[in-house]
């Protein structure tokens, strides 16, 4: 996601914001899930990445990673920023990272559970100097210390799950 809206997916260009005619004016366009796209720069303190979106239906659960690289087709590379595990059996908000190939503790503690079925959210990862601030719908959620360093070798976000995504920026 570069500034700009710009994505980076496959080696092929898309926009992050919705590109709609007078015609499509009423039909909300869908960005494939799973999504790998690419972050222009990386992170750095002072940048978010925003991504919204509709839970399924009859969801079960599904996952945001901030990652260094992208990995192969099925799995993430071995450093992990922050990956980001909303299951909606049990209600809850995991999130870990991953250094060199070993996942670390799992956080679990929310203040609420924001995520509604069929319904749309908001997610914005800020990144800080010491840490992501994750808030949905524009509530926070969660502080994620950085465990990967650095920052700008964060640069591709993977999603996917029981979710529909209309927007990356």
């Amino acid at each position: 996601m570069a500034e700009g809206g710009r994505l980076t997916v496959d080696d092929r260009k898309k926009y992050g914001f919705q590109q709609r005619s007078a015609a499509d004016e009423s039909v909300p366009r869908n960005l494939t899930v799973p999504f790998k796209g690419h972050i222009s720069g990386g992170m750095r303190p002072g940048k978010k990445v925003v991504v919204v979106g509709v839970v399924d239906p009859r969801p079960d659960r599904f996952y945001m990673a901030l990652t260094c690289g992208c990995g192969t087709s099925r799995e993430p590379p071995p450093d992990v920023a922050l990956e980001l595990c909303v299951r909606f059996r049990d209600r809850q908000v995991l999130r870990r990272a991953c250094v060199s190939g070993s996942w670390g503790d799992i956080d679990r503690a929310v203040p609420f559970f924001p995520f509604i079925r069929n319904q749309p959210f908001r997610i914005q990862f800020h990144c800080e100097q010491t840490r992501f601030r994750v808030l949905v719908d524009g509530q926070q959620l969660f502080d994620f210390y950085h465990r990967v360093t650095p920052l700008s070798d964060v640069d591709t976000l993977w999603i996917k799950g029981s979710i529909s995504i209309t927007k990356l920026a």
